[in-house]
């Protein structure tokens, strides 16, 4: 942790979990223990510690309506596996925060920007933005890119299909954002898991894929 601590910082991970009205208690759980499962997975372990100059920080919250954003991980630097131990134990035993309001996309990408703004000087800053379905309350992405400091900031999705028919295009045209953006799509919550590690892998390992793809790129594994 203190050799952590006295390098620099290459990425500031910012993941953001959906838990607006149309996730259910079981999806919920789904997305929980895949997002600590995602964590612990040793190629994503490697890649955190292993993977480049620096160490990655990461935070975690949990968003739906227009003022319902909660965090559930403070910033915490992943300069050792007992770090990452840490980081998969809190994520798991996370309590829901809400779970009957609206998706409300625009104030949920502000949340992280604040969230960025407080948190270490890094190389990279990425918001990762999971959920299942488009904005539906109050302002939306676009808003969001012109009022908050976003401008150096990557936005990926990770798009739960199953409810809504138009969320992978509206996370294409809407949500991505920054240099290299991409989306990885999960085919319902029991995908999740999956979905979730090969997007954490790709996030921290800064694939080369991402150099040579289109700034906005769907990835459906």
């Amino acid at each position: 942790m203190a050799q952590a601590q006295a390098s620099s910082c290459r990425l500031a991970l910012v993941l953001a979990i959906d838990v607006s009205s149309s996730v259910d208690e079981a999806e919920y759980t789904l997305q929980k223990n895949g997002l600590a499962a995602a964590l612990d997975a040793p190629h994503v372990r490697d890649a955190i510690l292993f993977g480049g100059e620096g160490y990655v920080a990461l935070a975690v919250y949990e968003w739906s309506g227009f003022g319902q954003q909660v965090l559930q991980l403070d910033w915490q630097i992943l300069g050792s596996q007992g770090d990452i131990d840490r980081a998969a134990v809190a994520l798991s035993q996370m309590e829901r925060s809400h779970d009957d309001f609206p998706t409300s996309i625009g104030p949920a990408l502000g949340y992280g920007a604040q969230l960025l703004a407080r948190g270490p000087l890094c190389e990279r800053q990425v918001i990762d933005v999971s959920g299942d379905g488009v904005n539906n309350d109050r302002y939306g992405p676009r808003e969001a890119y012109r009022h908050f400091k976003l401008g150096n900031v990557t936005v990926n999705g990770l798009v739960i299909l199953g409810d809504d028919p138009e969320v992978a295009d509206y996370y294409l045209t809407e949500v991505l954002h920054g240099t290299r953006a991409f989306m990885i799509t999960a085919r319902g919550y029991a995908e999740f898991q999956d979905a979730m590690t090969r997007k954490l892998y790709r996030e921290v390992s800064d694939l080369v894929l991402g150099q040579i793809a289109p700034s906005a790129e769907a990835d459906d594994g």
